[in-house]
């Protein structure tokens, strides 16, 4: 049944960003999505009454950069607010680092300077069995990781970064890879972010695009199952 009176805010750090297979399959669920850009100074709600959920998205920035981008000071400091409103609350890539940092721990690039680009295996916790089941390769564009926060449940762990996903509560969750890169997104990143893949740790254009042809169908699948359950934490 169509949801028609309740939204899902999508958190974007790029007035072209796009939400890809994330905002597909919430379509498809009969959500309707509103976005905001707070890095070009649009406010974000007050509150979130009027919103089934929130999803921070990625972004090229550093989560410790809020000194320089107001906008991403201004999520630092809403998000106490939106976790408060007991909605449904996710952070993907950077929003999981920003979630992270207004949990109380640092953000900080891997110590031997690695980057995580590419598609990786994240290996499920016992914790994080339910939700992951197997391990799974996933869509990695990230140089810095966060420590686990206080009192947050540890999904998913990985070679070079440790903490891959978490749950705080019951309806917040923090992932450091990307469900929502589809084909589109994946030749937009590989175009535009040609210098990074020269990064220790990145896989080539190549690599990755093979990778995609074995990978994605399964990360589909998995994103499935991930939004029906967060959908019943809306419920």
């Amino acid at each position: 049944m169509p949801h028609e009176a309740r939204r899902v805010l999508l958190v974007m750090q790029a007035e072209d960003a796009s939400a890809g297979r994330c905002s597909r399959k919430l379509q498809e669920r009969g959500y309707a999505l509103e976005c905001c850009y707070p890095l070009v100074g649009q406010p974000l709600p007050t509150d979130l009454e009027n919103y089934a959920g929130a999803v921070v998205f990625g972004g090229p920035m550093s989560a410790n950069d809020d000194a320089k981008l107001p906008g991403l000071r201004a999520q630092l400091d809403w998000i106490p607010t939106a976790l408060d409103s007991g909605q449904p609350f996710l952070g993907i890539c950077l929003g999981g680092q920003l979630l992270a940092r207004a949990l109380g721990v640092a953000v900080r690039p891997h110590p031997a300077g690695l980057a995580e680009i590419g598609y990786f295996p994240v290996q499920p916790t016992v914790a994080g069995q339910t939700l992951f089941g197997t391990p799974l390769r996933v869509y990695h564009w990230h140089r810095e990781g966060f420590e686990l926060p206080a009192g947050a449940e540890l999904l998913a762990t990985g070679a070079n970064f440790p903490h891959q996903a978490y749950r705080y509560g019951v309806n917040t969750f923090g992932l450091q890879f990307h469900p929502e890169v589809d084909q589109g997104i994946l030749e937009h990143w590989l175009l535009d972010g040609a210098e990074e893949l020269t990064a220790p740790g990145a896989q080539s254009a190549a690599e990755q695009r093979a990778l995609y042809a074995e990978c994605d169908a399964a990360l589909d699948r998995w994103f499935d199952r991930f939004l029906d359950m967060w959908l019943r934490a809306m419920a």
